[in-house]
């Protein structure tokens, strides 16, 4: 019994355009969340430090942006009083957050301890301070 010539037959080219098109739909998918993952929206110059690690994010972060001009939260200026209220908020709606501070390096460290001061009024006491590892 004689095998016909179409089993026989190789494959003399690959075809390049399934794989093109799968690269660039995976390529727009990456450049699409990748825009969504910025961090802190507010430029700032953070401290630097040789020691340190990434903050694990099993609970809820209350982030506070901390410049020369003011304190911030969710990228909006506000002054303490509302920031203790806020926080009470969100203590009250969240187990267990975190409070991480991202303060400018020249920022005067009495605004560091004002935010912190009323972290420990509300009872948040986990908060972490973001800085750029050297």
């Amino acid at each position: 019994m004689k095998i016909t010539e179409e089993n026989e037959r190789e494959i003399s080219e690959i075809n390049m355009i399934p794989l093109v098109d799968i690269v660039l739909v995976i390529l727009i998918i990456f450049m699409a969340t990748a825009t969504f993952m910025v961090e802190g929206k507010i430029p700032l110059d953070l401290p630097k430090a040789k020691t340190g690690e990434p903050s694990k994010q099993l609970q809820k972060r209350i982030e506070i942006t901390i410049k020369k001009d003011g304190v911030y939260y969710q990228d909006k200026k506000v002054d303490l009083e509302s920031l203790k209220n806020i926080l009470e908020t969100e203590k009250q709606n969240t187990e267990n957050p975190v409070v991480a501070l991202r303060a400018e390096k020249d920022v005067p460290f009495q605004d560091v301890v004002s935010v912190i001061d009323i972290c420990r009024q509300v009872g948040l006491e986990k908060y972490v301070i973001e800085t750029k590892k050297e």
